[in-house]
């Protein structure tokens, strides 16, 4: 039932990631063309800096899908209902104070960024549209939370599917027609308020749920607040990690900077959100695992779930890496090439480090044992902030990438891995072998032959890109359907324990360094 869980979740995921992709690829250059560097510039920093908005979330949400899981693991429906009250709750207040302080950006938008006095009445509007409808998503939000809680993950993406399609054809119409910035953003910033609501109706028919004051429990919310304070550690270092360039590029540099800088990470950004549409469901499945303590499942889902991640990640990265200067020149042009493949690689190689094992993160959420992961990323994130205004100066673009690779290589090679092998006390070794040397050797093939095709010809345009992608993934998709064939994806040998030690005694141990 695990297996057909995952698989439907992450097909769902999937499929509405591609059409996702697919849209962005196609909108990302039309909007750039049809408004402009400047116009497009300001997009992107509008959207960068509401989504430190997300630090308002306090990490609520993690608390409410491993929550909404462990309660429904163990038919705790009164629980269920509380948490859910308390988190509305929550959510409304924060809303009202995110909208407070989208009044004060959009206010004073002029004496924060560099930009130029006939574009900033649009930049007033611009942050006071996308940061209004960031306020409200935060109650609305609950309900996809709620969903992911319940492992019903196709749910969720049955929505935005439809929100996805619905602002695409909005926006090229719009711009069709001559609208300019001001309605791009509307359309953007609806679609997924209304797609929230037509999850709320979903989560009503399937939970018999009451509203109302008598079910907000204080208990409850220290329950949220312990949980979520860790997870809020890492959410700002997630934010000053991935989230700061486009600020800092903007101050030091220019608003057409971000441009360059953002052809490169957008590209990160959709190779993560294919590993992530994975990686989630792992939390409410370790959740679920650990209300019933399970740990022998809890180590399986870890070294098969990075696994997985792995066997995706692995040919995205070596395609980017390859077919790089091609991928770029045919989805915004050939004058981007030069500024954004080498920030593209500056940043892919720890980037695919990361992904390579994004599921530790859900264990470790789903553990509720998640403390030392937010010390060790919040000291990335400073470090990351620090480099990147040092090295912008005299590298630019080059100089805020490094700034971002440097610490992440250090988290992902020296931390993650062996953290998580003590928590789950197995050996190192062991796992890395387990989890990333068979995606190793089916991804070797494809390395060889995108290498032969880029020697062959340089792809400039979709159609000889996708010849090319296609061809080199042919032995790739021959692998994985042996493995899945004899179901080798799945196995997971008992593991040897790390240093000898008792699963009794590790686990009080862990106990111990996680407490508050």
């Amino acid at each position: 039932m695990r297996k057909i869980e995952i698989i439907k979740n992450v097909s769902a995921s999937w499929f509405a990631l591609g059409v996702s992709i697919l849209v962005g690829l196609f909108l990302s250059p039309f909007i750039l063309h049809r408004l402009g560097n400047m116009a497009y510039g300001a997009w992107v920093l509008a959207f960068s800096v509401t989504g430190y908005y997300g630090l308002f979330d306090l990490g609520i949400r993690s608390a409410l899908i491993r929550y909404v899981s462990t309660y429904n693991a163990t038919n705790n429906h009164d629980g269920l209902l509380r948490l859910i009250n308390t988190s509305l709750a929550l959510y409304t207040a924060i809303g009202t104070a995110a909208m407070v302080a989208t009044i004060l950006v959009s206010s004073y938008v002029g004496s924060l960024f560099r930009i130029p006095a006939d574009f900033l009445p649009t930049a007033r509007w611009l942050f006071l549209i996308v940061g209004s409808a960031v306020s409200l998503g935060f109650p609305a939000g609950v309900f996809g939370g709620i969903l992911e809680g319940l492992n019903r993950f196709y749910f969720v993406n049955l929505t935005n599917l439809v929100a996805t399609l619905a602002r695409a054809v909005l926006i090229v119409l719009a711009l069709h027609h001559g609208y300019g910035l001001l309605t791009v953003a509307i359309i953007t910033v609806s679609l997924p308020l209304m797609g929230s609501a037509v999850r709320a109706a979903i989560v009503l028919r399937l939970l018999p749920l009451k509203f109302g004051w008598r079910y907000i429990d204080r208990s409850y919310f220290r329950e949220i607040a312990r949980y979520s304070s860790v997870t809020f550690m890492v959410m700002i270092a997630y934010k000053l990690r991935f989230k700061t360039d486009e600020v800092i590029i903007s101050t030091f540099l220019s608003l057409s900077a971000v441009t360059f800088f953002s052809n490169a990470d957008r590209l990160l950004d959709y190779t993560g959100e294919v590993v992530s549409s994975l990686s989630q469901v792992f939390l409410p499945l370790s959740g679920h695992s650990n209300a019933q303590g399970d740990m022998n499942q809890l180590r399986k889902l870890f070294v098969a779930g990075n696994r997985a991640c792995a066997l995706i990640v692995f040919p995205i990265s070596a395609t980017l890496i390859i077919l790089g200067k091609s991928i770029i020149t045919a989805w915004v042009g050939p004058r981007y090439v030069a500024a954004s493949y080498p920030v593209m690689i500056c940043l892919l190689i720890p980037f695919t480090f990361a992904m390579a094992q994004d599921v530790s993160g859900r264990i470790l959420y789903g553990m509720a044992r998640h403390k030392s992961l937010a010390m060790v990323t919040g000291m990335e994130a400073i470090a990351n902030l620090i480099l990147s205004i040092v090295l912008i100066r005299p590298f630019g673009l080059i100089g805020d990438a490094l700034g971002t690779a440097i610490p992440l290589t250090c988290t992902a090679l020296f931390f993650i891995p062996r953290h998580l092998c003590r928590v789950l006390n197995i050996r190192l070794l062991s796992y890395l072998r387990e989890a990333f040397v068979g995606p190793l050797v089916l991804c070797a093939p494809t390395v060889g032959i995108l290498l032969l095709m880029r020697w062959w010809f340089f792809a400039r345009n979709y159609l000889q890109l996708g010849m090319q992608i296609l061809i080199s993934l042919i032995p790739y998709g021959l692998g994985l359907a042996w493995a899945f064939w004899t179901k080798r994806i799945w196995r997971v040998p008992q593991l040897p324990s790390g240093r000898g030690l008792d699963e009794v005694g590790v686990a009080l141990v862990g106990d111990y360094q996680e407490k508050p």
